[in-house]
């Protein structure tokens, strides 16, 4: 009986790690700065401990990593992002990302602050370029969020040729847009690439001819959901 409540307790513990996420690295500093402020308040005034530990649970909260399992079908694009789809069209892609300057399928997936932010790769590949330009810090939502805000732009060649370019678009509270991988990087399918802090927006174009799968209004899962079926023989 013994062995079998100590197996209890360890399956117990084992369930509960599994249920909570781990935290994006990027996110330790200010989970830290957030703590030590709290145990400042605390310890000066004697009061603020509930409020302390919810605002740094909070903030833990917000920059959580949570394992994904992505799809192994061929010629797919994933969602980026975790979000809600906000536009579905055709547009010019921006110019550093150096796409044909023709019409292309965009989705873009807004992030609220209650959403996952880290970004993950839509694809397999190879990084051909990341380039960052400075902006405004419009609400997210808005269109021309995509052209006017601080910006990072990543663009992906998969195996097959199909050149897939993802931008992070900072928000009307983001301050901090993160990218980890660099040029000439070989990249997976679901692994997380990079981190916008405190709302945001991720828009990915995919080639011409692509069959968008989801629509405005949908729920993404970054890593798991499928935006996009890729011309045949270019995934």
């Amino acid at each position: 009986m013994p062995e079998q409540t100590g197996t209890s307790f360890k399956h117990i513990a084992e369930l509960v790690r599994a249920a909570v996420p781990p935290m994006h690295p990027g996110g330790r500093p200010i989970v830290a700065a957030v703590a030590t402020g709290a145990g400042l308040i605390r310890a000066l005034t004697g009061r603020g401990t509930l409020l302390g530990l919810a605002a740094t649970a909070g903030v833990a909260a917000f920059f959580r990593e949570p394992r994904r399992v992505p799809p192994t079908r061929p010629g797919i694009v994933l969602a980026p992002a975790d979000g809600t789809v906000a536009t579905v069209s055709e547009v010019l892609p921006p110019a550093e990302l150096d796409l044909p300057r023709e019409p292309a399928p965009r989705v873009s997936v807004f992030l609220s602050v209650l959403d996952v932010h880290v970004q993950r790769i839509p694809a397999n590949g190879r990084v051909l370029a990341v380039e960052y330009r400075a902006g405004k810090f419009l609400s997210a939502d808005l269109d021309k969020a995509s052209e006017d805000n601080e910006r990072s732009a990543l663009l992906l060649e998969t195996a097959g040729g199909a050149r897939i370019g993802v931008m992070q678009i900072a928000g009307l509270l983001a301050r901090r847009i993160v990218c980890e991988v660099g040029p000439g990087a070989e990249v997976a399918a679901g692994e997380t690439y990079g981190l916008i802090r405190f709302g945001s927006r991720v828009d990915t174009y995919l080639p011409a001819g692509s069959r968008v799968l989801v629509a405005p209004g949908q729920r993404t899962i970054g890593g798991e959901t499928v935006l996009a079926e890729l011309p045949d023989g270019t995934g």
